[in-house]
């Protein structure tokens, strides 16, 4: 029997998912640290327009889907597990941590890849709630922006180039994780929900 249960937190990059979960004070599983590293001969590539060659970070192929499903499942059973620390500047692993639930029947797990964990996280019995975290595209896009230049994930130019493309590419994004499960709404709006019955 499952001793705790998981809030997937999916959306565009930019959204406000780790905000959302900043703000809900629940432990966090970062399914982005999940990403293989950049070197990965598998990584998917992008095949059209301006980015041509480049790696597509958007792709599910870019990423560790059975591991973080592994590490879903042990935080739920036993309330510890030990992930991966991914640096996108390294564009790589660069560690590892103990999530560690104290004791907490709920925890979140947020990140562009969400959608893929919802259905696997129903079947197992183990999800509480799915969110897609949604604002305007272009608070979104300025959001990432801003968030990705401080942190100096990638070069400046890169960064624009990929906002752009990710800002043109939300409405499917955002229909793709109602599709696999998740439910559309603000960070307000969910924050709400989620703390409704447990003030």
């Amino acid at each position: 029997m499952s001793t705790a249960q998981v809030v997937v937190l999916a959306g565009p990059s930019g959204a406000g998912k780790s905000r959302l979960a900043e703000r809900l004070g629940l432990p966090v599983l970062r399914l982005d640290d999940f990403y293989k590293d950049g070197d990965d001969p598998t990584l998917p590539r992008i095949t059209t327009g301006a980015n041509a060659g480049l790696v597509d970070w958007d792709h599910p192929d870019s990423w560790h889907e059975a591991d973080a499903l592994a590490a879903l499942r042990e935080l739920c059973a036993t309330g510890r597990s030990e992930v991966p620390i991914y640096e996108i500047a390294q564009n790589g692993r660069c560690g590892s941590r103990t999530v560690d639930l104290a004791g907490s029947d709920l925890f979140v797990a947020e990140g562009i890849f969400a959608p893929e964990v919802v259905a696997a996280c129903r079947e197992a019995g183990i999800l509480a709630a799915a969110y897609c975290i949604t604002q305007h595209p272009l608070v979104t896009f300025w959001r990432r922006l801003t968030r990705d230049l401080r942190e100096h994930r990638k070069p400046p130019l890169v960064l624009v180039r990929r906002g752009l493309a990710l800002m043109r590419d939300q409405q499917r994004v955002v229909a793709h994780a109602l599709r696999q499960g998740c439910r559309k709404a603000t960070g307000d709006q969910a924050y709400a929900e989620l703390t409704a019955g447990r003030r």
